[in-house]
Formats: C-alpha cells, structure tokens, sequence
C-alpha cells in the first residue's frame, strides 16, 4: 500500500484501500481535467458544440425558447484537428533516432524501437495533444514478445509520488466493456491497478470495487510458470507540458465562434421570403399560422384590399454582407493558429521562392512548443529506456544505461534547398565531409552516405589507374597513348 492510501485510510478510519480508490475514481470521473481530456478527443473526432445547438428565440414570458421553423445548419470547420496533425506530424512524424557511441547498443534499441512502435508512439502524441499526457506501457505479450500498448488518456488515473507529477507511486486504469446480463446488453467498468507487485483488476459496482473472478490479478511477466515483476510501475506518462494541459483549452472557444460564424452564416442566407419576416396588410385568413402554411406550401397568399389600404405583404430582410463574415473568419482563423503556437501553410512569407529565414520565422511558434513538448519526452524515454534495457539484460543482449544513448527527434520542417545546399558548398573549406553531410536535406543515413562516399572515391581512383599499364619491358608506357 502506497503511503498516500496509508495516510487516506488512517484519516478515514473505516475505509480500506480499495473504498479510497474508488472514491478516488469517482472524484476523477466528474473532474475538470478529465472533461478537458474527453472534449479534446470528442473535439479531435469532429464532435463539436454546434451540433447539439438549437435556435432560440424570444418567448412571450422574455425568456428564450427554442423554435424548430428556423434554418439550424451545424457547419464544422475542424482547425483543432489540424493544429493537432500539424504538432504531431512536425515533432513525430519522421522516426525518432539513437545516437550512440556503442553501436551495438544503437542497433539493440532500433530493433526494439521499430515501425510498430512508430505508429504507436505518433498515436501516443496525438493522446497527449488531446489530453495533456499520452500513456505508453512496456509489456510481454503471450509469445513472450516485448511490446508497447497505449492507453488512453481517460482511461488512467495516476497516483504520484511527488508534487511535481515526475515519480509514479501506482496507477489506476479505468475501462468499459460491452457484456449480456442474460438476453439484456449491459456495460460493465473494469478497473486495473497496476503497482510493482503487478496488475490487480476489478469490476466497479455501485461506487464499490469487486475482484474480477473472471480476470485475477497477474505478475507482469510469466515465465513457465515462475511470476517476475518490474522494480518500477511500467506506465510511461508522455506529457504535453509541464501542467499537462490538453491544446483544446487554448482553441475552444475559438474553434466554437469559427463554427457558429459559418453556420450562422448559412442560415442568414436560407431566411428567404418563406421564412423571413413577414408585414402582412388586409390579410383575409384566419391566423398567422394558417398565412405561413399557405406561403410554403403553395408559395403564395391571398390578400385584400379595403377602403382603409391595399391589401399587400412586404418583407423586413437583414441584407447578409458575405465580406464580413468573410473577415471575421480570416481573424478567428488567425487567431487560433497562434493560440494553438501552428502555422499557416499559406503564409505569405511562403509566396514566391521564400528563402530559409522566411521559412523559420513561420515556423517560430511550432517550434517553441515542440522545444517544450520534446522537453518531456525526453525525460519520458529516460524511463521508458530503463524498462528497454532491463529487457535486453534479460534476454542477453547486454547491459547498458540509459545515458548512453541521445534520443533525436527529427523535426519535419519545410526547408529551400537551394539556400542548404548552396551553404553547404561555400562551408567546404572550415567544415568535415561527415558534418557537411549531415546537414544536407537529401540525407537520412550520414554513415550509410560516407561508405558511399569512399567506396565512389576508390572505384574513380582504379578506375583511373587502370588507364596506365606498365610493360613487360618495365617502360611504363601509356596504354591510353599507345
């Protein structure tokens, strides 16, 4: 029992550790925090506000009801879920890389760190954007393979050492699984608690946690029968920042006006003569009701005239000036983009042939919060790697430590070429072939690159060799000549 559950339950006197942790979850599940993390995904799936808006107008008591005869279109414009690709593809989207001095070591950890893992750590990313922090846990498959699974940010509660989030004491997964209680489809929450003894699960029923007969508690690793356990708890929090704080919370608001601008823009222009304002004069019908009827199911009235006026029907129309919407949107847009720290791809500073310090100062404000971003992740792989080299002591492959090894995330920025390049010559005189290399944009393998390199540079040296042959006579003569 962890030292935070010993103080809970002496303070509580009768509650256990388990009646503490379902308190725990319940408090969890109403938080601010986990609604934050619930409306990033629901925001980053196209799941926005507008849909469940509704028209409104004014009753006859002055308070606001809804009125279903007026256009309600629910437009979206998704910027937030290009903001959160853009973060991701720009800070995750090549294969991080391990520089090592111990190339044995180097080659280990990119067997280990592969295409799947690849794919899982971007969606770890795209968690961690949308929530605040990613999940990833280190794991042996029923092969005995090691793997990587993600778990989604609403789906764990972390319990941690100390103030600062950086050592975790225990985590608590909570998860829904589809079930039948007899012919009747039900929903059953299971909870996980992994500690370093290993995974304890539960079913929770009625704010109370029960031993999950079907699914018992399990060390981490089964090895014929023998039970391991890791010394540390394998969750892996990837964090946003610092406060772990989803993006949602900087571009909501900003994301919603954009949302209702269009769509209100839309219903302006549906409000034709059928459904607009109406000033009806001398009407021969009974009520209103039947005067709308009859314009939009025969799109005509009948009218009379007296001797006090002509009979007659005029419209109030709001004239819709499409150039101001257009501008509010360009500013909403705008502003998103640099609330979010992104970029526009159509920045006029990418007009014509923009050179390198044009393409940088657009990408200033991504590239600020991909520093912070990648600032804990580092710290993440920290502990992420000594789950990694644990592994490969296991298994024989040697023991290494995390500090011998850099993590380099290799940023997908937009570069000219032609600027690179053109650098790149004019520095062949101060700098070696290697660093030269390095830099250039056609490069992804440096070592790969100067084996080339020097294999080209033999072949053109025999191949020009082999133009002088020497005689039998020893005259040296050219054969090239002769």
């Amino acid at each position: 029992m962890s030292g935070f559950l010993n103080i809970l339950a002496g303070a509580a006197g009768a509650m256990s550790r388990l009646d503490v942790i379902a308190h725990e979850i319940a408090k969890w599940k109403q938080s601010t925090a986990r609604k934050r993390m619930i409306d990033g995904k629901r925001y980053y799936l196209g799941e926005h506000d507008i849909i469940d808006r509704n028209r409104t107008v004014i009753g006859r008591d002055g308070l606001l009801e809804v009125v279903k005869n007026l256009p309600n279109n629910k437009i979206i414009d998704n910027q937030y879920t290009k903001m959160v690709d853009q973060k991701v593809n720009y800070l995750l989207g090549q294969p991080v890389a391990f520089d090592s001095e111990n190339e044995e070591y180097a080659d280990n950890l990119n067997d280990v760190f592969d295409r799947n893992f690849h794919r899982t750590f971007k969606a770890v990313g795209e968690s961690s954007l949308n929530g605040g922090m990613g999940w990833l846990h280190p794991y042996y498959d029923e092969d005995g393979e090691f793997c990587f699974k993600r778990f989604e940010p609403t789906e764990i509660l972390p319990f941690w050492k100390d103030a600062a989030h950086t050592r975790l004491d225990f985590g608590v997964r909570l998860y829904e699984v589809d079930a039948y209680d007899g012919r009747r489809e039900t929903v059953i929450e299971k909870v996980e608690i992994y500690t370093i003894d290993g995974i304890e699960r539960y079913v929770l029923q009625e704010g109370k946690l029960i031993e999950d007969i079907e699914s018992p508690a399990t060390p981490y690793i089964d090895n014929d029968g023998t039970a391991y356990n890791w010394t540390k708890v394998p969750l892996i929090a990837f964090k946003y920042n610092n406060t772990e704080t989803p993006l949602i919370t900087r571009v909501k608001s900003l994301q919603d006006s954009i949302n209702t601008m269009l769509s209100d823009f839309q219903n302006n222009m549906q409000e034709d003569s059928r459904n607009t304002i109406l000033v009806i004069k001398n009407y021969d019908g009974q009520d209103l009701a039947e005067f709308r009827h009859n314009l939009a199911a025969y799109g005509a009235v009948k009218v009379r005239s007296t001797t006090d006026g002509s009979g007659g029907v005029d419209t109030l129309q709001v004239n819709v000036n499409a150039e101001n919407y257009k501008a509010i949107l360009q500013l909403l847009k705008k502003a998103l983009i640099e609330s979010a720290m992104g970029y526009d791809a159509k920045d006029d500073r990418l007009m014509g042939s923009p050179n390198q310090m044009n393409i940088m100062s657009m990408f200033s404000d991504i590239d600020l919060d991909a520093n912070n971003m990648e600032t804990e992740y580092q710290a993440a792989f920290d502990d992420l790697l000594w789950f990694v080299n644990m592994h490969l002591s296991n298994t024989g492959k040697g023991d290494y430590k995390a500090d011998e090894v850099t993590v380099v995330f290799n940023r997908d920025m937009l570069m000219n070429e032609g600027d690179i390049i053109d650098n790149i010559v004019k520095s062949q005189a101060v700098l070696s072939k290697q660093t030269l290399i390095a830099q250039h944009p056609w490069i992804d393998d440096v070592d790969a690159e100067m084996e080339r390199v020097e294999t080209e540079k033999e072949n053109n040296m025999e191949n020009f060799m082999s133009t002088f042959t020497t005689n039998n006579d020893g005259s040296g003569e050219d054969n090239a000549e002769r």
